[in-house]
């Protein structure tokens, strides 16, 4: 899996453009619905062509085998909650550089506060086209929608070139071997 710190919505290693924060790649949705750090602007700049109104953003919908991935995957374990719910959505250029109204283009299953354990994939999920009669969108962004007040709990999400595919086993360890089991190298 490849992860490019400017495709990060979570922690403020990219700028944090707003949200929640709490380390330098995580964040700490606490409760209610909130937007993750850092909304990604997909437009344009450096000599290339204008973004405003759309013109020169950046389609990541599905593409053929090779599609970028939205993944998030729990780095601290999430208490005193009852769930965590992921959404992402797009919009595009209001006309002076900022975003206007997002469209959601998927929204994940609320997880269980039981499930939340550190290593749990919460987003594993091609990057999704675009909604009929979405204009293209030049920013994405992250949101969490919390059921109860976490008390403590990291996420960490970002888009990336390929899923995580390690097995999770038992005790929360990305591995597929249960306990007890050697390995010789």
């Amino acid at each position: 899996m490849i992860i490019d710190g400017l495709m990060l919505f979570t922690g403020t290693s990219n700028g944090a453009s707003g949200g929640i924060t709490a380390s330098s790649y995580t964040d700490s949705p606490p409760t209610g619905t909130q937007v993750a750090s850092n909304i990604l602007d997909l437009g344009v700049t450096s000599g290339g062509p204008s973004s405003a109104n759309g013109g020169g953003a950046r389609d990541l919908g599905i593409g053929d085998n090779r599609a970028l991935k939205l993944s998030a995957i729990v780095t601290t374990a999430f208490i005193g909650g009852t769930s965590l719910q992921l959404e992402f959505s797009g919009a595009p250029d209001n006309g002076s550089g900022s975003p206007g109204s997002y469209t959601v283009m998927w929204t994940g299953p609320a997880i269980a506060e039981a499930n939340l354990v550190q290593g749990a994939q919460a987003c594993n999920v091609d990057i999704p086209r675009v909604v009929w009669e979405q204009v293209l969108p030049r920013f994405l962004r992250m949101r969490f929608i919390s059921v109860g007040t976490h008390s403590a709990g990291a996420i960490e999400a970002w888009v990336a070139l390929d899923l995580d595919q390690q097995i999770i086993g038992t005790t929360g360890a990305q591995s597929g071997y249960p306990a007890g089991v050697t390995v010789a190298n």
